[in-house]
């Protein structure tokens, strides 16, 4: 059987808060090696669709299939260890270390967690220790954050926190990273930088990405497909060229049609 080429797949997914349907029947699909944009207006169920991706809420009915495997059920940290990251979810920076610091926390299971192998194989966490820290400067270079190594993250611009966000889903090997608004409160210089660096890590090291974005001249430069959702499902799928140019988008953004008072906007 051929492989399919669709890493993640959501199946008629449905959230109910109280009688207000958040996420309503909706189903799209994210091709392997895509960056594939999100966007839609204010309440039309972006994030809470992040959040049932991610593992965060459970879906009333429908499903996430990640990796051919029905992962609906599955919570947030076990997903995280699949390679199924959503950037908020990874913890905060930790404020009082430094980016090299903070880059060497996140793999899970290390050696050095377990007392005894603290006490009884120091050579083991030792070596285990020196592979982490030469993974977390190959990070450091890749995001040209070397001036930053050590550098408490507390001290850090908004930028570059994001950055240091990204490289921490770097230490993992992510397979599909969910990126929400990865441009909000970021300085132009820095986003463009942000940019640079997804898409060297979707084109050298194959990561797929997915984000939700509300700047539309970032989702232009790096998303094909963008996917348009409102009222809770998708709404439209194209490339950006084509969803600026939908009447269906135009009116769910706008309220109306093109045709009103002739105005072209």
């Amino acid at each position: 059987m051929d492989e399919s080429p669709y890493i993640l797949a959501v199946e008629n997914l449905t959230k109910y808060f109280g009688g207000l349907a958040a996420v309503s029947n909706c189903t799209l699909k994210i091709k392997k090696g895509s960056i594939t944009g999100i966007i839609g207006p204010n309440g039309s169920g972006k994030s809470t669709l992040f959040n049932l991706i991610a593992g965060n809420l459970k879906p009333n009915s429908g499903k996430v299939i990640f990796n051919n495997q029905n992962i609906t059920e599955i919570p947030s940290y076990e997903l995280f260890t699949k390679g199924l990251l959503r950037t908020f979810q990874i913890a905060h920076e930790f404020t009082n270390l430094t980016v090299l610091e903070n880059l060497m926390m996140v793999p899970s299971n290390q050696s050095g967690e377990n007392l005894v192998n603290a006490l009884i194989k120091p050579a083991l966490i030792k070596r285990e220790e020196e592979i982490i820290r030469a993974k977390a400067y190959d990070v450091i270079d890749f995001l040209n954050l070397k001036h930053l190594a050590n550098e408490l993250a507390g001290n850090l611009s908004g930028g570059q926190k994001k950055l240091l966000e990204l490289g921490r889903t770097m230490m993992v090997d992510a397979k599909i990273v969910l990126l929400d608004e990865v441009g909000a409160g970021v300085n132009r210089t820095l986003l463009k930088d942000l940019g640079t660096a997804i898409l060297r890590l979707n084109k050298e090291k194959n990561y797929t990405f997915c984000m939700i974005e509300h700047d539309m001249d970032f989702i232009s430069r790096m998303c094909n497909p963008v996917i348009v959702m409102s009222d809770g499902s998708v709404l439209f799928e194209g490339t950006p060229s084509e969803v600026k140019k939908n009447e269906k988008v135009i009116e769910s953004y706008l309220g109306r049609g093109n045709e009103t008072n002739g105005e072209k906007n």
